[in-house]
C-alpha cells in the first residue's frame, strides 16, 4: 500500500496562520512532525496531499493501491492495525471524523467528499484540531517521540559541566556540545539533537527537545513542553512553546504557551502575557469564522505566523495571533490579531509582497538556505491568498 496524508479542509482553516505556508502534517509537536510520526509507525515513507498551491513544495506520489489518512490525527499502534484491514472503497471514521481511505488515485477534493463503505472506528484518537493543541500537547508528545527515537540507541555521554537532577534521561546525538547546564529531568526527558550547542549556565527542565543545529544561549531558562526546531536559537524564559525551527528568540524576554512558526525573529525583551488577570478563559482569533473564539484554556499566549517579526521590546497580549510576514513593532500592547503582510503597531500599513521578498530572501541565505523557485511561488500564492482571506480584517 502507498500512504498518503491528506489535509481535511475544515482542520487546515482551524490551523491558520500556520498552514499557509504549510500542510498540517508538516507541523511539529513534540520532537517529531506529524508525518515523521505517521512515517515512523508505519514504517514507510508518506506523501501528502493538500492544497494545488501547496503541491510543488510538498508534492503527492500515487500508485494503484493508495491509503490516504488524516494527517490531524496522531498515530498510534492501534490505529495502525485498523488501517491495515482497510479493503479498497472503505473509509475508517470514527463517528463522522474520517480517519482513512483506501482507494485509487483521489484528488483532494475527491478526498473531501469520499463516500466509500464506511468502517468504524472504536479506539482512542488524538487529533490536532486547534492552535493550542500545538503547544497543550507538547510535553506528552516530545515524551513519546523520545521513546521511539532513543529506543535501542546509545547518547553521547554528557560532560561533568552537566548536571542532571530527576529520574528521566538526557539523550545526545552525535556533535552536540553542553558548555554547562542543568537539566532536571523529574518530570520529562530531555532530547539534545546533533550539532546542538548548549552554551553556558543554561536551565532546563523536561520534556524538552532541541533539534538540529539549534542553540540554547547563555543563561537561557527553559522549562518543560518546550520544542526548539531546527536551527532555532533560544534565550530569555521560555515555557510550553514550539519554535517549528529556523527562529530566533536569542535575547532575554518571556514567551510562555505559544507556537513560533518558521523564520521568525523576536527581537530583544520581546515579552507575551499567557494569563489574564482575571483568570478568564483566554479567547484566540479563529480565522474560519473571522472573531475570537473562546479557547478554554487559562494559559495561552503567541501565535506567529512564518516570517514575522517583531521589534525590541515588544509586548504581546495573552492569546495574540499574528499572521505571515509581518513585522510588529510599537511601545504599547499589540492588536490581540495582527494580519499578515502588514507593519506597524495599533496602526499598521500594507507589507509589500517584493520588500517581504526581498527580506526572506536574506534571511534565509544566513542559514545557508536559497530562496528558490519553489520558495518564491510558494510566497506568491499564500500572497494572493491572503488577499482574498484576510481582506476585510
Amino acid at each position: 500500500m502507498n500512504f498518503i496524508l491528506f489535509d481535511q479542509n475544515s482542520l487546515k482553516e482551524n490551523l491558520l496562520p500556520l498552514t499557509y505556508f504549510r500542510p498540517i502534517p508538516a507541523i511539529r509537536c513534540g520532537i517529531l512532525t506529524l508525518q515523521e510520526k505517521w512515517e515512523s509507525f508505519l514504517n514507510s515513507p508518506t506523501s501528502i496531499l493538500s492544497e494545488t498551491y501547496l503541491q510543488e513544495k510538498f508534492p503527492v506520489s500515487y500508485q494503484t493501491d493508495n491509503v490516504y489518512i488524516n494527517s490531524a490525527v496522531f498515530p498510534s499502534r492501534e490505529l495502525v492495525r485498523a488501517i491495515d484491514t482497510l479493503l479498497p472503497g472503505e473509509i475508517l471514521s470514527k463517528g463522522n471524523f474520517p480517519i482513512a481511505i483506501r482507494s485509487g488515485k483521489l484528488n483532494w477534493e475527491a478526498v473531501q467528499n469520499f463516500a466509500g463503505k464506511k468502517k468504524l472506528y472504536d479506539g482512542n484518537l488524538q487529533t490536532l484540531t486547534h492552535l493550542t493543541d500545538i503547544f497543550r500537547l507538547n510535553g506528552q508528545q516530545i515524551k513519546q517521540d523520545f521513546e521511539r527515537l532513543t529506543y535501542g540507541k546509545e547518547s553521547r555521554k554528557l560532560p561533568e559541566t552537566a548536571i542532571i537532577i530527576g529520574d528521566y534521561p538526557v539523550f545526545l546525538e552525535e556533535g552536540a556540545q553542553i558548555e554547562s547546564a542543568i537539566f532536571y529531568t523529574g518530570d520529562g526527558p530531555v532530547y539534545i539533537g546533533k550539532n546542538v550547542k548548549i552554551l553556558a549556565g543554561s536551565l532546563i527542565r523536561g520534556p524538552f527537545a532541541a533539534l538540529e543545529g539549534s542553540v540554547v544561549k547563555m543563561g537561557a531558562k527553559i522549562y518543560g513542553g518546550t520544542t526548539l526546531g531546527p536551527n532555532t536559537k533560544a534565550g530569555g524564559e521560555i515555557k510550553d512553546t514550539v519554535f517549528f525551527g529556523n527562529a530566533n528568540k536569542g535575547h532575554d524576554g518571556y514567551l510562555g504557551d505559544s507556537v513560533i512558526g518558521e523564520w521568525c525573529n523576536l527581537g530583544a525583551d520581546t515579552n507575551n502575557s499567557n494569563l489574564k488577570n482575571n483568570y478568564s478563559n483566554v479567547k484566540l482569533w479563529h480565522y474560519p469564522t473571522g472573531d475570537f473564539a473562546d479557547t478554554g484554556l487559562q494559559f495561552c499566549g503567541l501565535i506567529m505566523g512564518d516570517h514575522s517579526k517583531s521589534g525590541i521590546a515588544t509586548m504581546f497580549n495573552t492569546g495574540t495571533v499574528v499572521g505571515v510576514n509581518s513585522n510588529v513593532f510599537g511601545g504599547d500592547y499589540q492588536p490581540k490579531f495582527f494580519p499578515s503582510f502588514k507593519w506597524g503597531g495599533q496602526n499598521y500599513v500594507d507589507y509589500r509582497l517584493d520588500k517581504a521578498q526581498q527580506v526572506a530572501e536574506a534571511v534565509m541565505k544566513r542559514r545557508q538556505k536559497d530562496f528558490d523557485s519553489i520558495e518564491q511561488n510558494l510566497f506568491k500564492a499564500v500572497y494572493n491568498l491572503i488577499k482574498e482571506k484576510e481582506a476585510g480584517f
